[in-house]
């Protein structure tokens, strides 16, 4: 009689749509709950809270996922060993519409155009080129 447990942790997520939808879900929650960001205006300096829309991260959505489903998540994008090829191209999906609004944001100053840069890995190159003269005296 042979051994069929299988080994290692079970997989909490039926499938990649379902990890597609929990990504919708967060993204709408993203819209609906924006960073209330305290500020004074005014020559009285009144202060008011102003609302700023709310970048979508890979970090943030962990924590959604988790306090909503109580699901770590990582190990779907991490895909150590690739046990989860199958959410690829939904993880792929994802990737691409959290640096997109990173990115668009950032280019429109909705976010920090320079902290989105260095967070998707985007960086301006300079050269800069030394010349060196050397003087031959007395020769």
């Amino acid at each position: 009689m042979s051994d069929k447990r299988k080994r290692g942790r079970p997989r909490v997520l039926e499938s990649p749509d379902e990890l597609y939808r929990m990504w919708q879900e967060y993204k709408q929650w993203v819209k609906d709950n924006p960073i209330m960001v305290h500020d004074f205006v005014g020559k009285d300096g009144r202060p008011v809270y102003r609302e700023k829309e709310r970048p979508l991260t890979r970090e943030r959505f962990y924590v959604y996922v988790m306090d909503n489903y109580g699901i770590n998540i990582h190990q779907y994008f991490d895909n150590t060993n690739g046990t989860y090829n199958e959410y690829l191209d939904i993880i792929t999906r994802i990737t691409d519409e959290r640096r997109t609004n990173q990115l668009e944001g950032g280019m429109v100053g909705i976010f920090h155009p320079n902290l989105t840069a260095r967070l998707n890995g985007i960086t301006e190159k300079t050269e800069t080129t030394t010349i060196v003269h050397t003087m031959n005296i007395g020769q």
